[in-house]
């Protein structure tokens, strides 16, 4: 009795595997407009299929199988895909692409349209200040007075008995004051441990300070506009006018809770929460 073949796809993936076999539905699917995607069984397969097929590469760089599907759906509404030799090494270099932007924005606390280009994927990671081996835990210059003001005396007396968890503390506190005045908080914790992590590196605050200001990179990263940018390092910081030394508004909310000052007080301190209130990017980039 002779045996009759399927001449249909195979069962095995639907036969997606072949790239003309491929390409084929991918321009059925073009000529029968948006919508086909989204009804038509076929094309759910095929989106199970590439879940499958690219879920090894997606668990690489740290994203979910589906993450990895969409950016293989996004290549495969392409003409360039359609037209390629090879369809599905289009698409695979599509994928492994998106997955290691997706995997830089993560690091890089950016967009991954900014991950994608070589100006901000060049950075290293971003460093998170509680996994510093030894950023501000231990006494550190930066936290002197003397850049801003001549009381050195006091402010040395006082930091030099401050441990890693008193510094930690602080670090924690100013982000706690930041999101209690209207702040995102994961731009909160972003912007401090950026700031911190700068002032590690520096010999003083006034260094930090200035360092900060002039850095766009780091404000590109953090997506925050100048404005708010410039009013954080003066919160965090302190001013550098020289008027200013000596005043709370010249030590910086952190040097502040470094030397002592509750957390409650410094909520109760009105000028101080206006200051906060006024940076917050969402009420900066709201006016007109």
């Amino acid at each position: 009795m002779p045996q009759h073949h399927n001449t249909g796809p195979n069962r095995r993936g639907q036969g997606f595997e072949n790239s003309e076999r491929l390409r084929e539905l991918l321009t059925r699917l073009n000529d029968d407009g948006p919508d086909a995607w989204r009804t038509d069984a076929e094309a759910a397969a095929l989106m199970r299929h590439a879940a499958q097929k690219y879920a090894a590469l997606a668990r690489k760089h740290g994203l979910d199988p589906w993450e990895a599907a969409t950016a293989a759906f996004e290549a495969m509404r392409t003409a360039a895909v359609r037209r390629a030799d090879d369809p599905w090494a289009a698409i695979t270099r599509a994928v492994q692409i998106t997955c290691i932007a997706e995997n830089r924005a993560n690091g890089l606390l950016c967009s991954v349209h900014q991950a994608r280009r070589p100006r901000y994927s060049s950075f290293h990671d971003a460093e998170r200040f509680s996994d510093r081996e030894n950023p501000l835990t231990d006494y550190h210059p930066a936290f002197r007075a003397d850049p801003f003001t001549d009381e050195e005396d006091d402010v040395d007396h006082t930091t030099e008995n401050t441990g890693s968890t008193g510094v930690e503390s602080a670090v924690e506190d100013t982000i706690a004051l930041l999101c209690w005045h209207g702040w995102e908080p994961e731009v909160a914790r972003a912007a401090v441990e950026c700031i911190c992590a700068r002032l590690a590196e520096s010999v003083s605050r006034a260094g930090a300070y200035e360092s900060l200001r002039r850095d766009r990179h780091a404000r590109a990263l953090l997506d925050i506009p100048a404005p708010s940018w410039y009013r954080l390092l003066r919160i965090i910081l302190g001013s550098p006018d020289t008027h200013l030394a000596g005043t709370n508004a010249g030590r910086g909310l952190l040097l502040r809770l470094l030397i002592g000052e509750p957390l409650w007080h410094l909520m109760d301190d009105t000028e101080l929460g206006a200051a906060i209130k006024v940076a917050a990017p969402g009420i900066m980039r709201g006016r007109p």
